[in-house]
């Protein structure tokens, strides 16, 4: 199983990255630095990556899972409820992609700001 090393500001994080052909399209477009906005408990950010909905696609994810979300062609990291949750879990304005999941502890995301620079590598 590949594993990406994240990095934003001084937090520092391993995604393990699920099996398939969506993860295995966004592991291509690395190394990679993007630029994320906050929706809620959610950053997301354009991606370069060329991923393609399949059989995968879902809107409700867990704490610590990554995933990427087509229609605005966006890395999206989940660290708690957005907007578009019912209850306390993630919830996706639209269906997108499971790309993997955060080992460890990923509550620190929730004291950075409104924008932030993720740092992808292999």
């Amino acid at each position: 199983m590949e594993t990406v090393e994240m990095s934003i500001g001084s937090l520092h994080y391993r995604i393990r990255m699920y099996p398939g052909a969506g993860p295995k399209a966004f592991l291509a477009s690395l190394p990679a630095e993007i630029g994320m906005s906050r929706w809620g408990d959610e950053y997301y950010g354009g991606s370069s990556a060329k991923v393609r909905e399949d059989d995968t696609v879902r809107d409700l994810f867990e704490v610590g899972e990554v995933a990427f979300w087509p229609p605005g062609n966006a890395f999206c990291i989940f660290f708690g409820p957005t907007p578009a949750s019912t209850d306390s879990r993630p919830r996706m304005a639209s269906p997108g992609i499971p790309l993997g999941k955060i080992e460890g502890d990923v509550s620190g995301l929730k004291k950075l700001g409104s924008s932030v620079r993720a740092k992808l590598s292999l």
